[in-house]
């Protein structure tokens, strides 16, 4: 995620000003090109230990998408904390500033929040990290990034009020939830706009997400877009597999006897 904010010239810096005659340790979550990039400026014939991630537990969680208008968001998300009497919850938004903007939203319905962004010092995201503990704040809003490290346990609900571009990203917002065997919910706000990410996360999951129409800002035309997509691309995967051919097997040599590989040329005597 460092890399992700644009530290990597940071770090080459400090990497310049390094001893040549040291020892590395180079740790990552995942690897994308910019990483391997990175390490192979670092690290000289290295060790690689991988290990294999904890299945994500994403099947034990209540998932659901919430198909409205991108302006209705904000109401839909007071309506739903709620209606639903939410004691603590965290809401995942794509923009720093959309962070504080739906803190103001919420305060103004008489909800308490604290936005946690790239733009709070340290100071500030622990102070309202520490009152989420406590209780004493109900929601938290959130970037991906400024999320990364939060431990906290007895979260209910996990609202994507901006669907991720990364769908594994999601995978790790809803993991926040249903922790030690406890419930959890994780609801998906989609607009018009989110429908192609909506896609990749189901992909990504393997499984489709519950629909939930009821609530007074759904949107029907946009979960009829979904359906609509889903069934052209059931219909295309039909057509493809009735157009392939079979594949013929045919051999290249005739099979040689038993007689030819155990190396007798003629009749055996008796």
């Amino acid at each position: 995620r460092m890399l992700d904010m644009g530290f990597i010239p940071d770090i080459e810096k400090v990497i310049a000003r390094l001893p040549e005659d040291r020892r590395n340790g180079f740790f990552s979550a995942t690897v994308p090109k910019a990483v391997e990039e990175l390490a192979g400026k670092i690290l000289v014939n290295p060790v690689q230990v991988k290990i294999d991630p904890e299945k994500p537990t994403v099947d034990k969680i209540d998932q659901r998408v919430l198909y409205v208008d991108r302006a209705k968001k904000d109401d839909l998300l007071i309506d739903m904390i709620r209606r639903r009497k939410i004691k603590r919850a965290i809401v995942f938004v794509k923009m720093k500033y959309r962070a504080s903007r739906v803190c103001d939203r919420l305060g103004h319905a008489g909800i308490s929040s604290e936005p946690i962004h790239g733009n709070k010092s340290q100071a500030a995201r622990t102070r309202a990290l520490e009152q989420f503990k406590k209780g004493k704040v109900k929601v938290l809003v959130a970037t991906d990034i400024a999320a990364r490290g939060i431990d906290v346990d007895d979260i209910t609900d996990v609202f994507n009020y901006d669907l991720p571009v990364e769908a594994e990203t999601y995978v790790h917002r809803i993991g926040r939830t249903a922790r030690a065997g406890a419930e959890g919910h994780a609801w998906t706000f989609c607009s018009k706009d989110d429908v192609d990410l909506l896609r990749d996360v189901e992909r990504f999951i393997k499984r489709p997400i519950l629909d939930e129409t009821d609530h007074e800002y759904h949107r029907e035309s946009f979960l009829n877009m979904v359906r609509n997509f889903k069934t052209s691309r059931r219909k295309e995967a039909q057509k493809r597999n009735k157009t392939k051919k079979p594949k013929r097997w045919a051999l290249k040599k005739k099979p040689r006897s038993i007689r030819e590989l155990s190396g007798g040329g003629g009749e055996r005597n008796s």
